[in-house]
């Protein structure tokens, strides 16, 4: 069952206009909450069963894969060839496939970033949970193309947003949240671009709210920059 409710939201998780930015605290890029367990299951069935769905990779974003999943074993403190993760599931560090491996690790979804001429775009990610997109249909798009379906993301929104990535620094990361009334507890909820266009325009009370924490962060070698999304799904306490 995709459907996995929290009890709450994070406090801190205040959703500011875009591109509402902050600096990211030392030490706090992955997080695990009470669900925990329930989400990592779920990422586990969808890398076995959905995995064409849910990873994607082009052959210039490779080396920053590998970097990735070294610099998430060091935040997790993993030095071997497997990561004991808290629920009791060993995960195998497997250097040959690692955005399944990255999968399996964290609650967090992670989209890799390359620089192009003018926008960073979409080289690679692992993205279990989706918001109303599928990697198939961004990957390899700069950042304006990605974001067609989002009405507020005009040209200003752009620019800054391009200015962001560009300026973030290895030591400094920065994390946004958004905040979104929603129609289904799914975790795993992808649509294309019509679909996300349809559900823009759509109004009315929402049973749910999705938060997702995301975190921009520049990776120290290839300088690829990481877009790390963890997800929070409870229900819209104007239920009563």
């Amino acid at each position: 069952m995709d459907e996995i409710l929290h009890d709450v939201l994070p406090l801190d998780g205040t959703a500011h206009p875009l591109p509402g930015t902050r600096p990211l605290a030392p030490g706090d890029w992955l997080r695990r909450d009470e669900r925990f367990a329930e989400q990592m299951a779920l990422r586990d069935r969808l890398i076995r069963e959905k995995r064409d769905a849910v990873i994607a990779v082009l052959p210039e974003a490779q080396a920053a894969v590998d970097e990735l999943l070294t610099v998430v074993c060091d935040a997790l403190g993993v030095h071997g060839d497997s990561y004991a993760r808290p629920d009791g599931v060993q995960v195998p560090i497997d250097r040959a496939d690692p955005l399944a491996t990255l999968g399996r690790m964290a609650q967090e979804d992670f989209i890799v970033m390359l620089k192009g001429a003018h926008e960073h775009w979409l080289g690679a990610g692992v993205l279990c949970f989706p918001s109303r997109w599928t990697l198939s249909e961004k990957l390899g798009r700069p950042l304006t193309a990605i974001h067609v379906p989002v009405p507020e993301y005009d040209a200003r929104i752009a620019t800054r947003v391009q200015r962001l990535f560009d300026g973030v620094r290895v030591a400094q990361p920065i994390v946004r949240w958004n905040h979104l009334p929603y129609d289904t507890a799914t975790l795993h909820n992808p649509g294309l671009e019509a679909d996300s266009l349809e559900a823009h325009e759509a109004s009315g009370f929402r049973p749910f709210l999705r938060k997702e924490r995301q975190v921009i962060k520049r990776l120290p070698d290839t300088g690829a920059v990481i877009f790390s999304i963890h997800t929070w799904v409870v229900r819209n306490p104007a239920v009563g």
